[in-house]
């Protein structure tokens, strides 16, 4: 809840950031033990693509947090 809450609120944009990064984290381990319960790699191919483009969104986002353009 508290992560949620950071995530809409937060006092800065990099605490929103964190906030939405642990976010992805959790839905990633919650895709692989989903994965390993069921014993179907669909979940855990979802969990891979999600962690790649919540990497890319977070470097994408750091870059603008910066104030640097995305092609520097």
């Amino acid at each position: 809840m508290r992560i949620g809450w950071r995530a809409w609120l937060g006092p800065t944009a990099a605490d929103r950031t964190v906030s939405v990064d642990l976010l992805g984290v959790l839905m990633v381990g919650f895709c692989a033990v989903l994965s390993v319960q069921t014993g179907r790699d669909l979940y855990m191919v979802v969990g891979l693509a999600w962690a790649l483009i919540a990497f890319v969104g977070s470097l994408a986002i750091a870059k603008h947090l910066e104030g640097r353009r995305f092609d520097d």
